[in-house]
């Protein structure tokens, strides 16, 4: 995402590669795609616990790509943070990972 194209009320941006991009939209498309297929089970009267079996690998996913996200904000927007003497960075973070873990 370029300084530009921020989206709608954040504050901070974050330039990622063609590749990176790439990568986690992919992500999130087959996430996306467990979501409708969990929809139809619905539709089509699925047994409750094949249901759930379903949402529990979508939550598992999306754990994956969050964690897979803060990963990469700590390797790179964190560290660059405090390279340029940016400490404040260190309190978000701390704020970002209670949130995460409730």
């Amino acid at each position: 995402m370029s300084e530009e194209k921020m989206c709608h009320g954040c504050v901070k941006s974050k330039e990622r590669t063609a590749e990176e991009q790439r990568k986690l939209i992919h992500r999130l498309n087959r996430m996306e795609g467990q979501i409708r297929g969990i929809r139809t089970m619905v539709e089509q009267d699925a047994y409750c616990t094949d249901i759930m079996i379903q949402v529990n690998a979508v939550n598992a996913a999306l754990q994956s790509f969050n964690r897979a996200l803060l990963a990469d904000h700590v390797r790179t927007c964190v560290a660059q943070d405090i390279r340029d003497g940016r400490d404040e960075v260190i309190d978000e973070l701390l704020e970002t990972l209670r949130k995460l873990m409730k």
